[in-house]
């Protein structure tokens, strides 16, 4: 005991001589689990749970830091804790984005969520920004706090628990509801029954909020990685990907909406495919899709039933049990010749 003590008061030492050195290895093992997720997603379960292990050192920070300083008589530097928070922030921010960029679909409102965390991750690495314009502001601290457990637990929990993601979303922002407290109580006078009233009124909006822009956040582990609108389908392949299809064809063959959806092992997720005639719903179609595949679990819809006056602009949206957008494929129905897309690849 007495060496390993001596160990941790020289390691201790040598962070308060060099304080930043713990910021620029958050920085480096937060891009690394960056290109290490984007390249091989098996390891992502190993990097989840180390994650969520290091938000739970956060939760119970003071109960550590008394425990160490009664076993090793040694108070933890105050440099080194803010290292430590801003190092779990960088390892988080920099796992979840590699999930929601591939996910987001960018013309939508998905795409506000994910520049924010983006945003997010670059103040996390910019020590001005972080500690004297964030720090300060114990508000907007907890904030970025709850934003970043939030996106963390709707990557992790599919991974890990194999959640659906309308299960992992509806857990996160359960948690995300109750971190929300801590800042609202800096903020709001909790000297009388009004301010606690206030308090709860707040928290319930925040997750009325959070619940009803759902759409507006990317199913973190979903994507697609082939799509096609095609007349023909055979042995799980489609045709030829069609990006203008003519009325007469539609009656004679229908339309087959294909989609390969990446998903982590051992998740068993329902998905809709919910076909619009000029922004109007006129089909939802329920599939069952497995994970585990590399290339993405593969199913299609067949519609037949088509308005006899059908010209116009079409999408299928792929969504979620709860709405999240997985997807949008789009296609014109007109009388002109057929015309073909240049390459296969799934919308953004």
């Amino acid at each position: 005991m007495p060496n390993l003590t001596h160990y941790i008061q020289r390691i201790l030492e040598l962070i308060k001589r060099y304080p930043g050195v713990i910021a620029l290895g958050g920085f480096i093992s937060g891009v690394g689990s960056f290109i290490l997720v984007d390249r091989q997603q098996g390891m992502a379960s190993w990097i989840a749970i180390i994650m969520l292990v290091s938000w739970l050192w956060l939760m119970l920070e003071n109960s550590f830091t008394q425990l160490f300083s009664k076993i090793f008589k040694r108070e933890i530097p105050e440099p080194l804790l803010r290292y430590a928070t801003q190092m779990i922030h960088q390892e988080s921010l920099f796992f979840v984005l590699p999930f929601f960029f591939v996910t987001t679909t960018w013309n939508s409102g998905q795409s506000i969520f994910t520049s924010l965390l983006g945003a997010a991750a670059l103040v996390s690495i910019i020590d001005p920004l972080y500690y004297k314009w964030l720090a300060p502001k114990r508000s907007l601290f907890l904030a970025l706090h709850t934003l970043t457990l939030f996106a963390a637990l709707l990557t992790a929990l599919p991974i890990i628990l194999h959640l659906t993601t309308a299960e992992s979303y509806k857990l996160a922002l359960g948690v995300a509801m109750l971190l929300s407290i801590p800042s609202l109580a800096v903020s709001l006078p909790l000297r009388s029954v009004r301010g606690w009233v206030m308090l709860l009124g707040v928290t319930a909006a925040i997750g009325c909020a959070g619940w009803f822009l759902r759409s507006w956040v990317p199913p973190a582990t979903l994507w697609m990685t082939e799509v096609a609108i095609s007349t023909q389908l055979q042995d799980r392949t489609p045709g030829d990907d069609l990006e203008e299809v003519s009325a007469s064809q539609l009656r004679s063959s229908g339309l087959y909406a294909y989609t390969a959806i990446n998903a982590p092992r051992g998740l068993d997720e329902r998905i809709y495919h919910v076909w619009k005639f000029n922004g109007t719903e006129v089909d939802r179609i329920a599939l069952d899709i497995h994970g585990g595949r590399k290339e993405g679990y593969r199913a299609w819809t067949h519609k037949q039933n088509f308005p006899p006056n059908s010209a116009g602009r079409w999408q299928v949206q792929v969504l979620t049990e709860d709405g999240q957008v997985i997807g949008v494929l789009r296609f014109k129905v007109t009388d002109t010749t057929v015309t073909y897309r240049s390459e296969k690849i799934a919308p953004l």
